[in-house]
C-alpha cells in the first residue's frame, strides 16, 4: 500500500477491524518513512451479472443507477437512508445468489418493487408506474388493490393509506 502523503510503498499495519457488518476490512496503517498514519478499507470484489434489458442490449449492474430509481420513488417519503441502503444490499445480494452471469432486467425490477413495497407503499406505485407503464387509473387501482391485498398488518400500519378505505367513502358521502 502505497502512502498518501509521500508515496513511499513500505507501511505498516498498526490495527485490523471488521467493518460494515463484517463485509469489510478497516485497517490502520503507519507509513515507515514520513510515520504518518492513515485507514485503508478493504472489501471483496465480486462480479455482479450484466442486466440484460427488454431491448437485448446488455449492460453492467450499476449500483448508483438502482439507488438513483429508488431514491426518486422514494422522493419526500419518510424512509431512513439506512433502510435504502439495505434494500440496495439485499438487491445486490439476491443478483450474485442467482449465480448467473447475465440477470434480465425484468427480474432486476421485481425485486427493486418487492423492496420498495416493504419499505413504502407509496414509493412503490410510484415506481411501478413507471415500470409497468400504467396507461390509465384502472391500473393504478388495481396495484393499489393487490399492494393492499398482499402487504403484511404490520406494515400497512405503520403507512399512510394509499386511498380512504370504502366505509370513509360511504360515511363522507353520507355527510355531503
Amino acid at each position: 500500500m502505497r502512502c498518501p502523503f509521500c508515496g513511499a510503498e513500505e507501511t505498516k499495519v498498526i490495527d485490523s477491524r471488521l467493518a460494515n457488518e463484517g463485509d469489510s476490512v478497516r485497517r490502520r496503517r503507519e507509513c515507515l518513512t514520513c510515520a504518518e498514519r492513515f485507514t485503508t478499507f478493504e472489501t471483496a470484489e465480486l462480479a455482479l451479472p450484466r442486466i440484460v434489458k427488454q431491448d437485448g442490449i446488455r449492460e453492467p449492474f450499476d449500483e448508483e443507477k438502482l439507488r438513483r430509481g429508488m431514491q426518486r420513488s422514494l422522493e419526500k417519503r419518510p424512509v431512513a437512508t439506512e433502510r435504502i441502503e439495505d434494500a440496495i444490499s439485499r438487491i445486490k445480494n439476491q443478483l450474485r445468489a442467482t449465480g448467473d452471469r447475465e440477470v434480465p432486467s425484468r427480474r432486476l425490477g421485481e425485486w427493486v418493487m418487492a423492496a420498495l413495497a416493504q419499505l413504502d407503499q407509496v414509493a412503490y406505485i410510484r415506481f411501478a408506474s413507471v415500470y409497468r407503464s400504467f396507461q390509465d387509473v384502472s391500473a393504478f387501482r388495481e396495484a393499489i388493490d393487490r399492494l393492499e391485498n398482499e402487504a403484511p398488518a404490520e406494515l400497512t400500519a405503520q403507512q399512510i393509506s394509499l386511498l380512504p378505505n370504502s366505509d370513509q367513502k360511504k360515511a363522507k358521502k353520507g355527510n355531503e
